[in-house]
């Protein structure tokens, strides 16, 4: 993880150094709202979109059913009121608090959920440190963006809420003893760090990864949201293909768990 976090950094700061070929030299369509681009207003755009919703969970449980696939293996958990501290909560819970914090942070922020910004922002101060003359670049030349390269990090909230996301999630595995440095074959390092490029370069494309571009997407009514999640499936179902090339166990039917 260590391996993919300095891959995506990376990968962050190539795709804001292409941002301008790609918004600005490649043919494009204007920004669409369910809510506000289609006559539906938000009441209508919230309908739909748990409609499909409901059809993805049918669909998802029409396909277990005929194809049986493994099940994902339990995770350690503790019982009473030692599990809000220790272990995997229950999907139903974890799901409502998630969405519930969502909410407080856009009404806090003003702007939805985002992470892999703050990782562009960390990238270009270390590249601009090192002489790399990353403020002419048009990524952060659009409106008024530069000023983030000469502040601390500690003024750029989605980079606080990095810290804190980092150190919950370090924290919470920690306490339920998942947390553990150990040595990885050179193909998995390898994977690793291609895998954080390539997110870092998406990331910075679809305008966020899937938390910025698919939950608060998809979240704010935005059909780019919906775009992101068909290709994340067509990226999915691609690299379970090449994982094998890089010693990566691939699920199969016959597995007792994932």
């Amino acid at each position: 993880m260590f391996i993919t976090l300095a891959g995506f950094i990376a990968g962050s700061v190539i795709g804001a150094w292409h941002f301008d070929f790609w918004l600005n030299d490649m043919p494009s369509l204007p920004a669409i709202s369910l809510a506000e681009s289609t006559g539906l207003g938000f009441l209508g755009a919230w309908a739909v979109q748990i409609a499909a919703f409901a059809f993805i969970i049918w669909l998802t449980f029409y396909i277990a059913k005929k194809r049986k696939p493994p099940r994902m293996a339990e995770l350690p958990t503790e019982n009473g009121w030692k599990r809000i501290f220790r272990g995997a909560w229950p999907i139903l819970i974890a799901a409502v608090v998630l969405a519930v914090l969502n909410a407080i942070t856009l009404l806090t922020r003003g702007s939805p959920w985002g992470i892999t910004s703050a990782f562009a922002l960390w990238g270009s101060q270390i590249s601009q440190g090192m002489g790399i003359d990353v403020a002419s670049w048009y990524y952060w030349s659009r409106d008024g963006m530069e000023e983030q390269l000469t502040q601390s990090v500690f003024l750029d909230s989605t980079s606080v809420m990095n810290f804190g996301l980092v150190t919950g999630a370090f924290i919470a595995s920690a306490a339920g003893g998942l947390f553990a440095l150990k040595k990885i074959p050179f193909k998995t390092a390898l994977a690793s760090l291609i895998g954080g490029l390539l997110m870092g370069y998406g990331a910075r494309l679809a305008f966020g990864c899937n938390i910025g571009a698919y939950f608060s997407g998809i979240a704010s009514f935005s059909v780019h949201g919906w775009v992101w999640a068909v290709m994340a499936l067509l990226g999915t179902y691609t690299a379970l293909w090449i994982m094998p090339w890089f010693g990566l166990k691939v699920p199969k039917p016959n597995d007792k768990s994932c």
